[in-house]
């Protein structure tokens, strides 16, 4: 007869085998399961003995040798528990024990361990494990047998002691489905055929073949003897050998401590599982075991405890939701993008907490991380296949490269110094088409309306400019050999540089204005005598000159060539050459100055701009310029929703990796003279 029960993952405590660590691989023998019977507890059920079968066909070893993880004492809640993993394809069952390496981590927090593993002074190992269906007898007088035939181990935790059995395993979801299938009542030979393995723990734990050196599974418990249990079998036989009659046998003391033992083992079992299944904390259960409390009686005290714990705690149906409505995959994404960026710069970019697990992994090993949270099986793949699969697969490698190049690039442009932007006005295209920008000339002055007078009509004068933004772009190509290599440069400090290039493009466009003086609309130049915005003799860069061009702002006029504007310079722009000229000039007075050398407050109050592209076309020429919240001057634009650098990505085509895109959609254009003024200088 079939049963469907729900049951909890389990623990079963294991071993290293330290004399099999190899320092240059960082690997460890472990024997996980030796298939000992040990004895479990239903929480007011009869206690039953559980037996894991060691048939081949009946161990799912699928999740070991994907890779299973190596934690530190069954933690879950944390990534930095994380001390190592299981090496794919190493899990194997061998004269009847399961055995697999493992691989430690090269953390710097996991080095203690692996040195401790080293020398021996860390043996306990403790494995999870689901079971997916059980056979169960029973034997005439005699507790029930579970054998679980369909099982999965899939952890394994190194653990200070070896001494939780069965304790329940808290996970996501911690019940799953078992098989329970029970059979008739045994006849003389049993229903349930007893093999050498389940008459014996002992033998089964450790063959015939194997060395009293090597190491042996036990089960979890709180007790430590220096010699190991007696096998079962020998003391029935020394029984059987006694010879019959009245006179009473001696006691045997060992088979009298052995009964002692399993006593204790059977208690210490059922408390830790009672807890464990009610989430209780490891502590209480931990007192009721020291204190030496009967199951009986602890039964009655974890009650009481679960009571009093609903009593603090009242709980309502609720949906939860991750903090900012981010889920799992887009927080390891980010976090491993910022152990990246940490690692090309410490300074720029600070290392977040969920970030630390991932900051010594290689890009490769990183990779490998994304196919495997994405469910590819990376076991067996070469360095190359990885590498490939990582960056054309459905996994988060080609969006966490493109979060990294993306930042980089985007620090890069905004660090770099654009010094047009504060003369400069910016705005927004909604097209690539053409922008008319209209030049509104000042109101016509009002007349004066006699008694009964008309009100006359006037009009606005205007000139148009027109421009439109361009776009400029480039490919950088992030290939597999890149990943082999572990060049973090190829998408980091290569997009920075590009990122320097963009600005750079920006700079050149708003600066190549000034130094080409374009033509405007009515075919004139930007700087030209008819615009009254260029001085008609070169002068050096001094009091009385900028106070000239001051002068020839303030009576520019509108339009109409009547009215006076009264355009005042809020920026006084200089080629690097005249940089410290100009920062003398404005100076604030430190000392009295004599009454010619005196320098007036509205000159310091221009604010000096420094541009190293002017002197390309004049190392003597300066300029003057309006804010541009007063009249207009040169007009930058972007396209809207693509303000500055922009990156795409896309798996490469005609490259064997992943394609970034950079680009620029970008434009600019003088609009109004009237806002600047040019001196050649002398």
């Amino acid at each position: 007869m079939d049963t469907m029960i729900e049951l909890p993952a389990m623990r079963r405590s294991a071993e290293l085998a330290p004399n099999t660590a190899d320092a240059d691989s960082r690997t460890v023998e472990v024997v996980w399961s030796a298939g000992a019977r040990v004895r479990r507890a239903t929480f007011f059920g009869e206690p039953y003995d559980e037996e894991l079968s060691l048939d081949p066909a009946h161990v799912r070893l699928d999740r070991l040798n994907a890779g299973a993880p190596f934690l530190k004492v069954h933690e879950l809640d944390t990534l930095d528990a994380v001390i190592g993993s299981v090496v794919p394809g190493s899990a194997r069952i061998e004269n009847g024990r399961g055995i697999a390496l493992v691989r430690i981590s090269e953390r710097a927090d996991v080095e203690p361990i692996w040195r401790d593993i080293q020398a021996g002074h860390i043996r306990a190992v403790s494995i999870g494990y689901q079971v997916h269906r059980f056979e169960v007898s029973k034997l005439e007088a005699a507790r029930e047998l579970w054998r679980a035939v369909d099982w999965t181990p899939f952890e394994v935790s190194a653990v200070a002691v070896g001494a939780d059995p069965a304790a329940g395993f808290r996970a996501q979801h911690p019940l799953h489905d078992c098989v329970l299938h029970r059979r008739d009542a045994p006849t003389e030979q049993g229903a349930f055929p007893m093999t050498d393995k389940t008459e014996s723990p002992a033998r089964d734990a450790a063959p015939a073949t194997t060395q009293p050196t090597e190491p042996v599974e036990t089960e979890d418990t709180t007790m430590t003897e220096p010699k190991a249990a007696p096998d079962p079998r020998v003391a029935a036989a020394e029984t059987r050998a006694q010879p019959k009659g009245n006179t009473p046998a001696a006691p045997d003391t060992e088979a009298v401590a052995t009964r002692a033992r399993e006593a204790e083992h059977d208690r210490v079992s059922t408390i830790y599982d009672l807890a464990g299944r009610l989430n209780l904390e490891r502590g209480f259960a931990e007192d009721l075991v020291k204190r030496g409390v009967s199951v009986d009686e602890s039964r009655r005290l974890i009650l009481d405890q679960v009571a009093a714990k609903s009593d603090e705690t009242r709980t309502f149906p609720h949906v939860s939701v991750p903090l900012g409505g981010r889920d799992e995959r887009i927080t390891r994404r980010d976090a491993v993008a910022n152990a990246l960026l940490h690692r090309y710069s410490p300074t720029l970019f600070q290392l977040e907490d969920a970030a630390r697990q991932y900051r010594g992994m290689t890009l490769l090993e990183l990779a490998r991380e994304s196919l495997g949270n994405a469910g590819v099986n990376t076991r067996g793949l070469s360095r190359d296949e990885v590498a490939t699969r990582a960056l054309h697969s459905t996994s988060d490698f080609p969006e966490i490269l493109s979060a990294v190049t993306n930042k980089t690039l985007r620090q890069a442009y905004e660090a770099y110094p654009r010094t047009f932007m504060l003369f400069c006005r910016q705005v927004l295209a909604t097209d690539f088409k053409a922008m008319h920008r209209v030049q509104l000339g000042e109101a016509p002055q009002l007349l004066e309306v006699g008694e009964s007078g008309e009100f006359k009509r006037g009009t606005l004068g205007e000139s148009k400019e027109s421009y439109k933004v361009k776009t400029y772009g480039r490919v950088v190509a992030i290939t597999r050999q890149t990943l082999i290599n572990d060049d973090l440069d190829a998408f980091t400090r290569i997009p920075a540089m590009y990122g320097n290039s963009i600005a750079q493009l920006e700079s050149d466009v708003v600066w190549g204005i000034i130094t080409a003086n374009p033509a405007m609309a009515d075919g004139n130049a930007l700087f030209h005598t008819t615009h009254k915005n260029l001085a008609g003799t070169g002068a050096a860069l001094a009091v009385e000159a900028v106070g000239a061009a001051r002068a020839a702002m303030a009576k520019q006029t509108g339009l109409d060539k009547k009215t006076v504007l009264n355009v005042r310079p809020a920026f006084l722009i200089v080629p690097a050459s005249l940089e410290l000229k100009a920062e003398q000039l404005v100076a604030q007075n430190l000392v009295p100055a004599a009454t010619s050398s005196v320098v007036p407050q509205s000159i310091r109050t221009l604010a000096p701009i420094s541009e190293p592209r002017l002197d390309a076309a004049s190392e003597t020429a300066w300029y003057l310029a309006a804010s541009p919240n007063q009249i207009d001057t040169i007009e930058y634009a972007y396209l809207e929703g693509q303000q500055g650098a922009y990156i795409e990505t896309r798996n490469g085509f005609d490259v064997d990796g992943v394609e970034i895109k950079c680009r620029l959609d970008f434009g600019a254009k003088a609009i109004d003279w009237r806002g600047l003024y040019k001196n050649p200088g002398a």
